[in-house]
């Protein structure tokens, strides 16, 4: 089955809380955005759908130094996942491409 647009298709953005561990619920949405006010574990999303695409902007509070580790699933170029910038305020893009398990991302850093 296929599905023409004509114009734009999108989902809202869903907000995810800064916390030791952030799980994504990919239900929700494509789109996500996150504000780090802790040092954080990105853990393995639920419900990714295989052939899916997914963005996660990630934004330093005020304090910046935020870091975020990530879970076995996420899978990077080169075998190595993004150092998220630093400065307070920093924005960093991070998006996937889904098999249904693995989310093999790519990172666009330090929007400023």
């Amino acid at each position: 089955r296929y599905t023409t647009f004509i114009g734009q298709a999108y989902s809202p953005t869903s907000t995810l809380t800064s916390a030791a561990t952030i799980t994504p619920d990919f239900t929700n949405g494509n789109t996500y955005k996150v504000t780090l006010a802790h040092n954080a574990a990105l853990a393995n999303p639920t419900n990714p759908k295989d052939g899916a695409t997914y963005t996660i902007i990630v934004t330093q509070d005020g304090t910046g130094s935020r870091t975020m580790s990530f879970g076995a699933n996420y899978k990077w170029s080169g075998g190595t996942a993004p150092t998220l910038s630093t400065a307070a305020g920093a924005v960093d893009i991070l998006t996937f491409i889904s098999d249904g398990t693995n989310m093999y991302g790519t990172s666009n850093l330090n929007f400023s």
